[in-house]
């Protein structure tokens, strides 16, 4: 019997590596619908795309699907401009961005956005002909991603992380500090995840203040209703944070300080690995 378990297991394994649809420097380009052929040209040259990436295009219909409602229509648009260049990484790499001539929203905002979308392991590069916000180049990564892997992001999902790049993009102009804005989001994230239930809006509140005061950020009525509402979507969907932030590059190193400050937390994890291993170990024994 425990040589058709391990019989079973090996199976599984294998077919789950058969199964995978992108391994690491899969390639694909997403370009904006309305670029001109010199513009396309213009940045086809700067991603230096390698030989056979596949290439999808992005509409101005798709980018105000997610955007409408979150920003004015003339800040979105008429046109699909943005274009951008996703490469699946190795395990662990997490999301790794760079941008040309995108002015609102930086580099950490995209990487928070994603993985909160449920990228993993890819590395992005955003660009437009000249300089533009940068808001609608979510839509193009994503639909890339979903492309060149094969998995399907969910829509509430889609629609949360645009919503929480908007926000972040929207304090980080209010605060002077786009860095400090997708930080802030990034704690928020860390302290979201060191909790075993959900928190009322009175909890949220408290929470945001005290992020907001070790940062030294001094932050509205406003802007705080505004992140209880994008963290309160942010906890519905109920993603393991403990893994999803290690997904942010910009601080890959910092999130895992953020959780480890919290003693509740830790144990928390060493009680859920010690279960594991009872629960292994029980499942072995049956097969001795």
């Amino acid at each position: 019997m425990r040589k058709l378990f391990l019989a079973l297991l090996l199976f599984l394994l294998s077919t789950a590596t058969a199964f995978a649809d992108a391994a690491p420097g899969d390639t694909i380009v997403t370009y904006g619908q309305d670029l001109k052929p010199a513009q396309k040209e213009q940045i086809q040259n700067r991603f230096n795309a390698p030989s056979g990436a596949q290439e999808i295009t992005v509409t101005n219909q798709e980018e105000h699907k997610y955007l409408d409602g979150l920003l004015n229509k003339s800040v979105i648009g008429s046109r699909a401009l943005s274009s951008a260049m996703i490469q699946i990484a190795e395990p662990g790499k997490g999301i790794t961005v760079e941008t040309n001539n995108i002015t609102w929203v930086s580099k950490a905002m995209y990487e928070n956005a994603l993985a909160t979308a449920g990228v993993k392991d890819a590395t992005v590069k955003i660009d437009a002909p000249s300089p533009v916000s940068g808001t609608a180049a979510l839509t193009g990564i994503m639909k890339a991603y979903e492309t060149v892997t094969g998995e399907k992001i969910d829509e509430n999902q889609k629609k949360v992380a645009n919503e929480e790049m908007v926000t972040t993009a929207k304090i980080g102009e209010t605060i002077g500090d786009k860095e400090k804005a997708a930080e802030l989001l990034t704690r928020l994230k860390a302290e979201l995840a060191k909790q075993t239930s959900n928190l009322s809006d009175d909890q949220l509140r408290e929470m945001i203040r005290n992020v907001a005061d070790q940062m030294g950020l001094q932050l509205s009525d406003a802007e705080i209703e505004s992140l209880v509402s994008i963290l309160r979507k942010i906890q519905n969907l109920n993603i393991d944070w403990n893994k999803t932030l290690d997904q942010i590059s910009s601080y890959k190193g910092q999130v895992q300080d953020f959780l480890n400050n919290n003693p509740e937390a830790k144990s928390l994890v060493q009680e859920i690995l010690l279960f594991l291993k009872n629960l292994i170990d029980q499942i072995l024994a049956w097969f001795k």
